[in-house]
């Protein structure tokens, strides 16, 4: 097969098994099975008469040769991509479709009602939402707009500060009965596993704390708090909407910031500025949800 050249789809697919080092991690960002993947890997191999790959127990692992084909492609994909951003930024039309990415939690107790008041205004506007915890990257254009919870949204990114945030102690209603007949008793956290530890900035006259769980999951924290098995901190939109009490155990403390952020290509994007008017209003009319 010397002589012909590899296609975009073939190259591309190079660099996703690069990234990702395993058939079905490639196969899934190209949104194809993991056999197609194993084929145009062997049909680029044998355009070039290069080894690209070699076959690992633990994934792929690139040659020299299949890391140059896998850097060549990014540069094509960073250019296609920075083509179709400009060409989005300059979309007037209120049609066609935008994919918005926030956290689960968010979407489900604060953008549910903007998300509903958006589509009924422009119904020719094809919305996807992306709910995860997960940054997306808007250079590759895996999202037109982010709302995310961050101290840094991103220098990159062009963003609008939502709302600022405060988080404080939730618990169950007998936990806030249980702290008010006895400050001076063990009180039992439920915190993240990164932190791995109590609170700072704990209120003095609630002196005895011990770890009871960690989790890495926010949903997670919030359901051990709910089934009562402990304090957590959390934001304050979250712990209200959750039917917690928040417990003075922990006062109010600033936490990350709600923003939502696009490439300074994509902003100007009339489905994007379309979508930011409907968030922006929404945001100043509830500001009270995130602040003590």
């Amino acid at each position: 097969m010397h002589g012909m050249e590899p296609s975009w789809d073939d190259l591309r697919t190079v660099l996703c098994l690069v990234r990702g080092t395993s058939l079905a991690n490639a196969a899934g960002a190209l949104g194809v099975n993991y056999t197609t993947v194993a084929r145009r890997v062997r049909r680029v191999e044998d355009m070039l008469g290069q080894k690209l790959f070699d076959r690992l127990a633990d994934g792929y692992q690139p040659t020299q040769a299949g890391q140059m084909v896998a850097e060549h492609a990014a540069r094509m994909e960073d250019d296609a991509n920075a083509l179709l951003r400009q060409l989005q930024g300059r979309d007037t039309t209120l049609r066609g479709p935008l994919t918005i990415t926030a956290p689960q939690l968010l979407i489900a107790h604060v953008l549910a009602p903007v998300i509903d008041q958006f589509c009924a205004t422009y119904p020719e506007v094809e919305l996807h939402v992306r709910a995860t915890n997960d940054l997306l990257d808007l250079n590759r254009r895996e999202a037109d707009l982010a709302i995310r919870i961050s101290r840094d949204p991103g220098d990159s990114l062009k963003g609008l500060r939502l709302t600022p945030q405060q988080s404080a102690s939730f618990a169950t209603a007998a936990w806030a009965d249980r702290i008010a007949a006895d400050p001076q008793g063990m009180i039992d956290w439920v915190v993240y596993a990164a932190y791995m530890d109590v609170p700072r900035n704990v209120d003095p006259a609630y002196p005895n704390h011990r770890i009871r769980m960690t989790f890495d999951d926010m949903v997670a924290i919030r359901a051990a708090a709910q089934a009562g098995l402990g304090v957590a901190r959390m934001p304050l939109f979250l712990g209200r909407a959750s039917g917690l009490v928040q417990v003075p155990v922990l006062p109010p403390q600033p936490y990350a910031e709600i923003w939502a952020v696009a490439h300074p290509d994509v902003w100007p994007a009339a489905k994007v500025k379309a979508f930011r008017d409907v968030l922006v209003p929404h945001f100043r009319a509830i500001r009270d949800r995130f602040v003590a």
